[in-house]
């Protein structure tokens, strides 16, 4: 695989970016110890960025973020690369509008996905962000692409950027890596408020044509316009 030298600076502010991301599953207390992981497509090339498996989130940099092929295989860095990495790389094969990948065990989410449930679509920001139901993927072993296929099969045509993978936890996508984060850090406030919900009483599902009506409105026309190269979901917040 050639690798250009304009390659490379894009591969350099992807390390920076990925590791600065990953500052923000522990802002919203998304992971504990060395879990989750955040990745992003290199544009124009069959190659990804990913956190290191295990790295220490207070200590790592840039430069310990590993470059790897859309098959898992280390291409450039000293690190062994995240015990997810086949699962990103499946998505990223397989979901060619995907550009970041992310990986947690927040809490709430988590509770979802061990009970095996969906987060019903009974609050506008459900609507807006996942457009209906956050739904539940198969159970699958971790390392190799069995987590990337499920999260494939399960998204694979639907509105919602996050899936609930059945007694692991949430996984999140988006056209940028930021994009996934936000999506990560959405699903784990709706799965607590939702949780809290049921605490009190019996919830009511949005009807479906009201859940388009905000999802549409939330992507397409909430927010600033911006003649930047900026994405629209980086519009919308």
């Amino acid at each position: 695989m050639t690798v250009t030298e304009e390659t490379n600076r894009v591969i350099a502010q992807l390390r920076q970016e990925v590791c600065d991301l990953h500052a923000q599953l522990t802002r919203y207390d998304l992971v504990i110890w060395t879990a989750g992981n955040v990745s992003a497509r290199v544009p124009d090339s069959d190659l990804m960025v990913i956190k290191p498996s295990g790295a220490d989130y207070d200590s790592m940099t840039a430069d310990d973020m590993v470059v790897c092929d859309l098959y898992g295989n280390l291409v450039d860095g000293e690190l062994n690369p995240s015990s997810d990495t086949a699962a990103h790389a499946y998505v990223y094969r397989h979901m060619p509008e995907v550009g970041g990948v992310v990986h947690t065990h927040s809490t709430y989410a988590t509770a979802w996905a061990a009970r095996g449930e969906p987060i019903p679509c009974v609050l506008t920001m459900i609507a807006d962000e996942f457009g209906g139901d956050v739904p539940v993927g198969p159970f699958a072993l971790i390392g190799d692409d069995s987590i990337g296929r499920g999260i494939v099969e399960t998204l694979r045509g639907s509105r919602s950027p996050a899936v609930l993978m059945h007694s692991h936890g949430p996984f999140t996508i988006g056209r940028t890596a930021r994009d996934a984060v936000k999506a990560a850090v959405m699903v784990e406030d709706v799965a607590r408020t939702v949780h809290i919900s049921r605490q009190l009483g019996t919830t009511s599902p949005i009807d479906a044509a009201n859940v388009t009506s905000l999802y549409e409105r939330y992507q397409n026309v909430y927010g600033q316009a911006d003649t930047s190269t900026a994405t629209p979901q980086e519009n919308q917040r």
